[in-house]
């Protein structure tokens, strides 16, 4: 047996990584929700010049982005893939639900995939490395297109019951994933039904639906995204990794990341619910981790120490 550095136990003969096929309607939707979003990003500049900006949009815009993105960060990413602390059972629910309105897919399989990239980070079987295509210049830039966005678009699903049967056995995260359809109608119906509430007009539904829900989940798309792709080229890497592993810190993604982008960091202690460990990195995520431990909501949570940081430290270049 060996670990695979995420909590899952690698074992010989251990099932396959791929656990079916993605249906003809997944793949349409998918497309949708790539695309739609995107093209509502890119008009968002001459709109916001011309008309449909307020500032009720605004905040309904901002409240929705840090509600979902802390679900995604917090409760998809360090709670439920690495189980880097216990939660009470209502946060747990509550956060995997917060997750699932960030519209990046169900909440089991999001935790499978991402397992499975650390089981394998920039190695054959990384579902998302953008060394896949080599280190030349057209290499990477193919292959930052491919993890930033392009391997969602493979039919392949990575398997569940390899990598995510705790949740599986999970009778409440199973119900959330079973529900992420209508999250997901949740997540782009709330922000028009709150502008019409507020402002008693549909010109102000639809701005809400513009902001609150397609450029929003958009923004965060592509911040998620760039994790995946950014972070594997360009940063920092103070930190040592596993053999190929090449996880950096982007500090300029930090704040709309929530920490996430401090990636050097994550890879070289997986578990640890702080990702910026060292001085000056902003972490908002492991501040809520840190608030929700105060009021006795989370338990557990395995916080950087002075022996493990150093451990991982690189030497410094003679």
């Amino acid at each position: 047996m060996a670990s695979s550095g995420t909590g899952v136990i690698e074992r010989a003969g251990a099932a396959p990584l791929i656990g079916g096929r993605k249906p003809f309607a997944a793949m349409v939707a998918l497309w949708v929700f790539v695309l739609v979003p995107f093209a509502a990003l890119a008009a968002a500049v001459p709109v916001a010049w011309g008309w449909g900006l307020s500032w009720a949009d605004v905040a309904m815009a901002a409240s929705a982005y840090v509600l979902t993105g802390l679900g995604v960060t917090v409760g998809f990413h360090r709670h439920l893939t690495h189980g880097a602390f216990k939660a009470e059972r209502w946060l747990r629910i509550g956060l995997a639900v917060a997750g699932s309105l960030a519209v990046q897919g169900s909440v089991i399989q999001w935790v499978a995939d991402h397992r499975r990239h650390h089981a394998f980070a920039d190695r054959d079987g990384d579902p998302h490395s953008p060394w896949r295509y080599g280190s030349s210049v057209r290499g990477l830039a193919k292959g930052l297109l491919f993890a930033h966005v392009g391997w969602m678009f493979g039919r392949d699903l990575t398997n569940r019951k390899r990598f995510a049967k705790d949740l599986l056995n999970d009778a409440d995260i199973g119900r959330v994933d079973r529900l992420f359809g209508p999250l997901v109608a949740a997540s782009l119906l709330l922000p028009p039904a709150i502008g019409l509430l507020v402002t008693g007009t549909w010109r102000g539904a639809l701005t809400a639906f513009f902001w609150g829900a397609l450029v929003r989940i958009a923004l965060l798309h592509h911040v998620t995204w760039s994790i995946n792709s950014i972070c594997h080229v360009f940063g920092e890497r103070p930190l040592m990794t596993r053999a190929g592993d090449q996880a950096a810190n982007f500090w300029p993604l930090a704040l709309l990341s929530f920490g996430e982008s401090w990636h050097n960091g994550h890879h070289a202690d997986p578990t640890c619910a702080r990702h910026g460990v060292l001085p000056g990195q902003i972490d908002l995520s492991a501040r809520l981790i840190r608030l929700l431990e105060r009021l006795g909501w989370a338990r557990d949570v395995r916080w950087p120490t002075p022996a493990r940081l150093a451990a991982r430290r690189r030497e410094p270049s003679p």
